[in-house]
């Protein structure tokens, strides 16, 4: 047994919104994005509106499937006393009522890949498929990532380059203070070389 959500979403004024419209309008089918991902196009009080439809398939949760989620959701009352990214997605997941595999399929990822995604351990997350998560759960970007992916998130190198001049240090003067090659630490700071979480923890977390 499958059910089906449909969401439309239009840009509204304030009269439209008051006249019903648009959503008294008769819209039609105007191209096809990708699966399940359309552009409908309505005539409203002569003007030409566009909108997007999403078609949602998920299956029914089974009982033992709300079980572990009662259970898990019972660590953490609110989403923000989480910390671990993999928790995070678990717990937005649960309350969504969401398998891993509807949500790899939203997001284009494999469910394999997905999986990992929920297992502790796991340092990096790409903003790609993390931006398309937060849509799905319906929350900020920032929400669902740590202090790491946030770290990655706002810049690498404009971060640690706000950090070497707010110490007021040259970039040799700042190598040195951490005991690294000063050739490595500009290409942190440039962006070159993404920084492995465990750099981040040693150098730059309570910076």
């Amino acid at each position: 047994m499958r059910g089906e959500y449909y969401t439309i979403v239009a840009e509204q004024t304030a009269v439209e919104v008051e006249n019903h419209e648009p959503f008294g309008a008769k819209w039609s089918m105007f191209c096809r994005l990708k699966v399940r991902s359309y552009v409908l196009a309505a005539n409203v009080a002569g003007t030409l509106k566009v909108a997007p439809l999403q078609i949602l398939k998920f299956p029914v949760v089974l009982p033992h499937k709300f079980l572990d989620a009662e259970k898990f959701n019972l660590r953490f009352s609110d989403a923000s006393e989480i910390t671990e990214i993999a928790d995070k997605l678990r717990w937005y997941r649960y309350q969504k009522g969401l398998r891993q595999r509807d949500v790899a399929d939203y997001a284009g990822i494999d469910r394999s890949t997905y999986i990992h995604y929920e297992e502790a351990g796991r340092d990096f997350y790409p903003k790609e498929y993390m931006e398309k998560l937060a849509e799905l759960f319906e929350v900020p970007l920032e929400d669902l990532l740590d202090d790491y992916n946030l770290f990655l998130l706002r810049g690498q190198g404009a971060q640690i380059k706000a950090i070497r001049q707010r110490l007021g240090l040259t970039q040799k003067a700042y190598a040195t203070q951490l005991g690294v090659p000063l050739q490595k630490f500009k290409r942190w700071e440039q962006g070159n070389v993404q920084i492995f979480k465990s750099t981040w923890e040693k150098y730059f977390k309570q910076t």
